[in-house]
């Protein structure tokens, strides 16, 4: 039953739940933004873990971030629970776990979610929400399964991401044009190797580009940006650790263009609307890659496999022999620890031919 034969009135009270990873929050935000254009007077709240909350900064749909630990126990749950309980007239999980499910109903006089595509894990769901999406095993694009709740609500999709920003943002930007590059993922097996990095950034400044590193702080992602420093032909100004999600945004919006694994910083970097090269390995860029700024069809924008340029996105996807190319496991021995052939292969001059592509106004040589 469409939810809105379920509300008789505009909802003043919505809570969206998202509890996954840094890449998925921002891509909760097109849907964030639908429900604010359909319900302008509604106050709009998000939960989502502590760890994520820097994404959704600055975002005008959001009235207040209620955030969770990562690693909350039962009683910093239920108390959680308690806070909630009845008080939205609509609440939508965007996963379809356990915890997303239940906030959801605690805390919504109507709550839809999505379900497993799995009966036995989706009986008691689908009994205690109002109303409810199966996220199929093939799914599609994520920005577009998150915009499916509007069809439901009956209500107008945006398929547009809002990236973070504040009011005012103290950041110092490089004198030179410059480029912004990613290098380490948050699993192993997305990372494409260091001798590429290497090569490409030293490429880059030969080309007489300022290449500007980011990374979180992280000690290990700190000491795999220390040495690949050590093995550069030139100097690069890192700022891994050392700005917000907000700065970030700010930093790579400014940027020449932007090169990223599959990761949410990569995510975030379409978003702004910069050049974004990001490179693919056993993800599925059908249903993760980068949403492309201003892209507004209703279909995902890249094909499952090959490499090629929408709007602002040029997706880079590696490839291996076995021609398993996205395999969606977590890396050749499956754990986000191993490595993946797909990107061990990757070549620098296919990258470099990318950018070559697109921004040959910058090349030299």
């Amino acid at each position: 039953m469409p939810v809105k034969q379920l509300i008789k009135t505009e909802p003043n009270r919505i809570i969206v739940i998202t509890l996954r990873f840094l890449g998925d929050t921002l891509l909760t935000t097109p849907l964030i933004s639908s429900l604010k254009q359909a319900y302008p007077m509604a106050i709009l709240d998000v939960l989502t873990f502590q760890s994520n909350a820097g994404m959704l900064e600055g975002n005008p749909h959001i009235n207040q971030i209620i955030c969770l630990k990562n690693k909350s126990g039962i009683i910093a749950f239920g108390k959680l629970l308690v806070s909630l309980f009845r008080k939205y007239d609509l609440a939508i999980s965007t996963q379809a776990g356990d915890r997303p499910t239940l906030i959801a109903v605690i805390a919504g006089k109507s709550r839809i979610g999505f379900v497993p595509d799995e009966p036995t894990k989706a009986w008691w769901k689908k009994r205690l929400l109002s109303a409810w999406l199966v996220f199929p095993a093939d799914y599609n694009h994520v920005v577009l399964e998150n915009l499916r709740f509007c069809q439901i609500l009956g209500i107008k999709a945006i398929p547009k991401l809002t990236p973070p920003s504040a009011d005012f943002v103290d950041l110092p930007l490089p004198s030179s044009p410059y480029v912004v590059i990613h290098t380490v993922p948050q699993w192993r097996y997305k990372e494409w190797h260091m001798d590429g990095w290497r090569e490409l950034i030293n490429y880059l400044a030969k080309q007489q580009i300022t290449v500007v590193l980011t990374g979180s702080g992280n000690p290990a992602e700190q000491r795999k940006l220390e040495a690949l420093e050590k093995k550069l032909e030139s100097p690069v100004t890192n700022l891994a650790g050392k700005l917000s999600l907000a700065q970030l945004s700010a930093l790579i919006k400014h940027a020449l263009f932007f090169i990223g694994p599959d990761t949410g910083i990569t995510h975030l970097a379409a978003a702004t609307g910069t050049l974004t090269f990001a490179i693919f390995g056993p993800t599925d860029p059908h249903k993760w890659a980068p949403w492309p700024f201003d892209f507004q069809a209703n279909h995902s924008p890249f094909a499952p496999t090959g490499s090629g340029r929408v709007n602002n996105v040029y997706l880079i996807q590696g490839k291996n022999a076995k021609n398993c190319v996205p395999c969606q496991r977590e890396g050749c021995q499956n754990n986000r620890e191993s490595h993946s052939e797909c990107l061990d292969t990757l070549t620098v001059q296919k990258v470099i031919e990318a950018i070559k592509s697109t921004r040959l106004d910058l090349i030299k040589n």
